[in-house]
């Protein structure tokens, strides 16, 4: 009888989880054509298919909807149970920040992934502005953190790529107001220097009409149309356009970091976490 196969299940996973089979690939550390035989083989024993191919990657039918549940259920208790056979099962704690600015959803995908391996692991996070967490991770107060910088540090693990553009709402006349009502962070930090340099350097005059202490603020008040703002383009939040006459691109990288200190199999545990969340 034809049967579900764990390692064809972890590789629908890498697939579902990170929207492509070029980046699953990566993930999984097989070829590209490895790992689409591994799901047209996962799709023959299911009898129909479970992603549908688009231009950007792929999505989820109705029957991969039905099956991820299952899958996670069932690749998490063979790892849990690998791990209580090997005595591998971790205790202890750790401490981790993630940048306030990021998704509910990647949060719980961190925290739910490493908790169902690692249930004796006891997590204190920490959701702040991102300036914080260095000074943070010198100390000792933390010991990994994920938080967008200007430019990676030697040892930090580069989660994602992005460049800051100054963005308005689309319907906003902010743009055409002799003085550009602005949205920025209220704490100094790099993301602040580089928006308002920026404008100077573009000659353009400006005044602070509105401030916050995550990128979720800044971004509310770019989409209500009342300022423009510094903003990630891998957002594309609904109702904004680039900012007319400030082309100016900024590279930004969404890092994790290791305290000074921050070795052992937890910590290597929980960046594995988080790479698979990001």
């Amino acid at each position: 009888m034809p049967h579900l196969d764990s390692d064809l299940l972890r590789t629908f996973l890498a697939i579902a989880e990170t929207g492509s089979i070029s980046a699953a690939a990566l993930r999984i550390n097989r070829s590209q054509s490895a790992t689409s035989l591994q799901i047209r083989q996962l799709e023959t024993v299911a009898g129909q298919a479970l992603f549908v191919r688009h231009g950007r990657g792929v999505s989820l039918t109705a029957a991969g909807e039905q099956l991820l549940p299952v899958a996670r259920n069932v690749t998490t208790s063979l790892d849990i149970a690998l791990a209580d056979l090997r005595g591998d099962r971790l205790e202890g704690r750790l401490r981790i920040g993630v940048s306030d600015d990021y998704s509910r959803a990647t949060l719980v995908r961190i925290i739910a992934g490493f908790t169902s391996l690692h249930p004796d692991v006891e997590l204190e996070v920490q959701c702040a502005l991102g300036t914080r967490f260095e000074a943070a991770l010198e100390t000792g107060a933390l010991d990994l953190a994920v938080f967008e910088v200007a430019e990676p540090a030697a040892g930090d693990e580069i989660l994602r790529e992005n460049q800051l553009i100054w963005m308005c709402g689309r319907d906003s006349d902010c743009a055409s107001q002799a003085v550009l009502p602005v949205a920025v962070f209220d704490h100094a930090c790099w993301w602040r220097d580089v928006a308002l340099t920026g404008l100077e350097a573009a000659g353009r005059r400006f005044r602070i009409v509105f401030t916050s202490e995550s990128v979720v603020g800044v971004r509310a008040a770019v989409q209500a149309g009342i300022a423009a703002g510094l903003l990630g383009t891998h957002e594309e939040p609904e109702g904004v356009a680039p900012l007319p006459g400030v082309e100016t691109r900024y590279p930004s990288f969404l890092v994790l970091r290791r305290g000074r200190d921050a070795h052992g199999p937890i910590c290597d545990a929980m960046c594995k976490a988080v790479g698979n969340a990001f």
